[in-house]
């Protein structure tokens, strides 16, 4: 089974605990350090490693795929996940990771692309369309947020127009682009080779 079991008594005491959990066990897909803890715990340690980096996603469709860019986003411990255009998505694939992130809804790109601007985000958009550059070879602002479009379309036409630029996924087989979600963690992980250290066995 996923998780540990009942935690050996005396158990541990302070409002960080779960007694739930320490009772009955704790099947979570969690990193041990975070075993036994509340959500509002696990999430106030998380707030204090967080990354620099944003991730929106634009929700025209109910994709599948948001829940599991959601999911790697929790991976790299973002700063912030946006939901552009409808607020309802699909959370299947987040397998219930967005609980740890902080969460913000844009009505459309405008909204979202006034938001980055006062918060003195450049956008960077993922995507391999003509003109893209690849992301292998970019020097990755720290500070920014990384925009991502729907399966299938990719980014929306008002999307590209509100990116400073638009990076792509070097690919070397038959097909044109990758699952949006691949996409997602390929494009995170290489943000976190420029701007992450390797983490210490008491934060894995």
């Amino acid at each position: 089974m996923v998780g540990v079991g009942p935690h050996p008594e005396p158990w541990p005491t302070g409002p960080q605990w779960d007694p739930e959990l320490l009772a009955e066990g704790d099947r979570r897909n969690v990193a041990d350090r975070f075993r036994y803890l509340t959500v509002a715990a696990i999430t106030e340690q998380l707030d204090a490693e967080r990354s620099a980096l944003h991730v929106a996603i634009e929700n025209w469709q109910h994709d599948l795929n948001i829940g599991s860019i959601v999911r790697s986003a929790n991976a790299f411990n973002v700063a912030g996940v946006h939901i552009i255009g409808r607020k309802d998505w699909n959370r299947r694939g987040a397998m219930v990771t967005d609980r740890y992130l902080h969460v913000q809804h844009h009505p459309d790109v405008d909204a979202f692309a006034t938001w980055a601007a006062d918060a003195g985000l450049p956008i960077l958009g993922i995507d391999n369309i003509e003109g893209c550059r690849p992301i292998e070879s970019a020097q990755l602002p720290r500070d920014c947020v990384m925009l991502f479009g729907q399966e299938g379309p990719g980014l929306s036409e008002a999307a590209v127009a509100a990116c400073r630029e638009v990076l792509g996924i070097t690919q070397y087989g038959s097909t044109r682009s990758i699952n949006a979600s691949a996409a997602g963690a390929v494009a995170m992980f290489a943000w976190a080779l420029q701007h992450r250290s390797a983490p210490t066995p008491a934060t894995r």
